[in-house]
């Protein structure tokens, strides 16, 4: 489980809360939904290599209080929403682990393996969003803007990582729906001075150059298109079985996408994909 490279950061989990949410499910003070499914993506962030992997998600309320998977991460809201139709305000704490090239079996480019691995990331932090429901097509679709940030707390990277999101669903019937989102992240120099520069011992090892213009100062490192829909399969996306499929491109952005890692041995544009079913409580 630990060596996992969740890169794609929750686009099937976007999915899966897309299709338990749909229909005002709110009305349920409490509810669960639980799936699994299979995801392309990039053997590490910035290679043109890709692999499947396995994707367990899940979301849920407890009385109102709501909490989600995003990935590796895993969001509670400490503010309950109670109105269905209204503003949501969102509030509480994050946990994420990031796996990034943690596992040198997971990276198929010859000169990264040699670089060596990193250890895995562990990030605690928060979060902060408003969201409404009833927007533009619908009185169930819904618009919600977050912003959360974290820093790393088990001496991987050691630095902190922000990450602005919009998201956008609308149901198309009571069995269907779509999504979409976009997201971005900012990250301090030490990410970028651990993920993405290269050292002299680095470049012996490897054949890359050395390169240490990620690690100069904090920026953006990505930004993040996603596309989801789903269909139910029991007839109602608020109970029962659905099936869900999702995409997304990202493109690495500045002197991170100049790092060697990216601009010689990988690319600097990023597809994954995903399928998966789920099941909601």
């Amino acid at each position: 489980m630990r060596h996992r490279h969740y890169l794609f950061a929750g686009l099937a989990a976007t999915a899966l809360s897309l299709a338990s949410s749909a229909f005002a499910q709110q009305e349920d003070r409490s509810n669960l939904t639980v799936g699994v499914g299979v995801a392309a993506v990039p053997s590490y962030e910035g290679s043109d290599d890709y692999r499947v992997l396995p994707v367990p998600q899940f979301r849920g309320k407890v009385k109102d209080f709501a909490f989600w998977t995003r990935g590796a991460a895993l969001y509670v809201d400490a503010i309950p929403n109670t109105d269905p139709q209204g503003v949501d305000f969102e509030l509480g704490p994050v946990v994420a682990a990031r796996f990034d090239r943690s596992s040198l079996k997971n990276i198929k480019d010859d000169a990264v393996r040699l670089l060596g691995k990193r250890d895995v990331a562990v990030e605690v932090g928060g979060f902060v969003g408003i969201g409404k429901t009833g927007v533009i097509t619908s009185a169930y679709d819904n618009l919600s803007a977050r912003v959360a940030v974290t820093k790393d707390v088990a001496g991987a990277h050691g630095s902190y990582v922000v990450t602005p999101a919009v998201e956008y669903m609308t149901p198309l019937s009571q069995t269907a729906f779509v999504g979409l989102g976009v997201s971005a992240d900012y990250v301090g120099k030490k990410y970028g001075r651990y993920y993405y520069d290269v050292d002299a011992a680095g470049s012996v090892a490897s054949g890359l150059p050395v390169y240490s213009r990620a690690g100069n100062g904090a920026g953006f490192k990505k930004v993040n298109f996603s596309l989801a829909g789903g269909k139910s399969l029991s007839g109602d996306l608020r109970h029962g079985w659905a099936i869900f499929a999702a995409g997304s491109y990202s493109r690495i952005l500045g002197d991170y996408a100049d790092s060697p890692i990216v601009a010689i041995a990988g690319s600097k544009n990023q597809w994954i994909g995903a399928i998966g079913v789920g099941y909601t409580f």
